[in-house]
């Protein structure tokens, strides 16, 4: 075989826009980026409360040790969402990727290269951040929510978002 044939063997699309592989990756590494987004955004949804109280049989309340009282024991809910860190952690690391592409990619090789490492750390970083708040929010001590408002939750800052409401208990008919 000659010269000629061997490099149009190794082509494996011939007929194909030179870089097309390489835009074609670019491609898929924002599809998993917005794919991932659009996931760690729906599972990044959990909610738990507390009340350090109740009610008793007559419409009064008690406190969390059963002692009456004669206003309503506050209660806690704590909401966990998605952080606006990690998809900013995603469009930097986009971003990113595409000008060291640009400034680095020597060969196309090397440029498919960075783009599938690039996609893989999209999901892991997804995948871990979606795991660490979960993991963290289920171990907040909500049991230790003291109704005078001396509390400290760590939350799983900046792998997810807390929100929290006090509020005091309304009586059930």
């Amino acid at each position: 075989m000659d010269q000629q044939t061997i490099a149009i063997e190794a082509a494996p699309h011939p007929e194909l826009l030179p870089g097309a592989q390489v835009i074609a990756r670019i491609r898929r590494l924002l599809i998993v980026t917005l794919v991932s987004g659009l996931g760690y955004s729906m599972v990044m949804l959990a909610s738990k409360g507390y009340c350090a109280g109740g009610t008793t049989a007559d419409g009064g309340f008690v406190d969390a040790t059963g002692e009456a009282i004669s206003s309503a024991p506050m209660c806690i809910d704590l909401r966990l969402g998605p952080s606006v860190f990690v998809f900013l952690a995603l469009g930097i690391l986009v971003l990113a990727t595409l000008g060291r592409v640009v400034r680095r990619a020597a060969t196309e090789r090397d440029a498919l290269r960075m783009l599938d490492r690039a996609a893989r750390a999209v999901v892991i970083i997804v995948v871990a951040s979606a795991v660490i708040a979960h993991v963290w929010f289920a171990l907040i001590p909500i049991t230790d929510f003291s109704p005078d408002g001396s509390y400290v939750f760590w939350y799983p800052f900046p792998f997810g978002s807390v929100s929290t409401d006090v509020t005091p208990m309304t009586p059930t008919p």
